[in-house]
């Protein structure tokens, strides 16, 4: 289902979206992010290195937040940006919900800004802001 600009109001809170991160997911997408760092894919070296575990790297936080938007806003959407900080890591066998409010909408551009926070068993894993511009009207682009 495509979003429209009209039908969005701000205070609007998207869905909750539940990602279990699983040992393979935060391997798996830091090798497609190619981003080989240790602490993203050898346990033994993620806890020389101070942490219990290994954890998700930042390109695949930024991705999930894509993802939860762009579900919810549908594939007429088109992101503007999206900025991210990152808090708490995401280690294996934890749950990350992501959830979002529509905090501005700019009319003659429509563009809606959303407030995404995304929390483990640790807290805030990431928070930050994602701009989306919208259809005016169903079945444009």
């Amino acid at each position: 289902m495509t979003r429209t600009y009209d039908e969005v109001a701000v205070g609007e809170e998207l869905p909750p979206l539940e990602i279990p991160v699983t040992r393979t997911l935060i391997v798996a997408t830091a090798l497609a992010s190619r981003d080989y760092q240790d602490v993203h894919h050898d346990p033994e070296l993620a806890r020389a290195r101070g942490s219990k575990d290994v954890f998700m790297n930042i390109l695949t936080s930024n991705g999930l937040v894509d993802r939860y938007v762009t579900g919810w806003a549908g594939p007429a959407a088109a992101v503007r940006s999206i900025r991210i900080r990152l808090g708490a890591p995401n280690h294996p066998g934890d749950t990350m919900v992501l959830t979002g409010t529509v905090t501005a909408k700019s009319e003659g551009s429509e563009v809606v800004e959303i407030a995404v926070r995304g929390t483990n068993s640790l807290g805030a894993h990431v928070t930050g802001s994602v701009t989306v511009r919208l259809p005016k009207e169903a079945g444009a682009r």
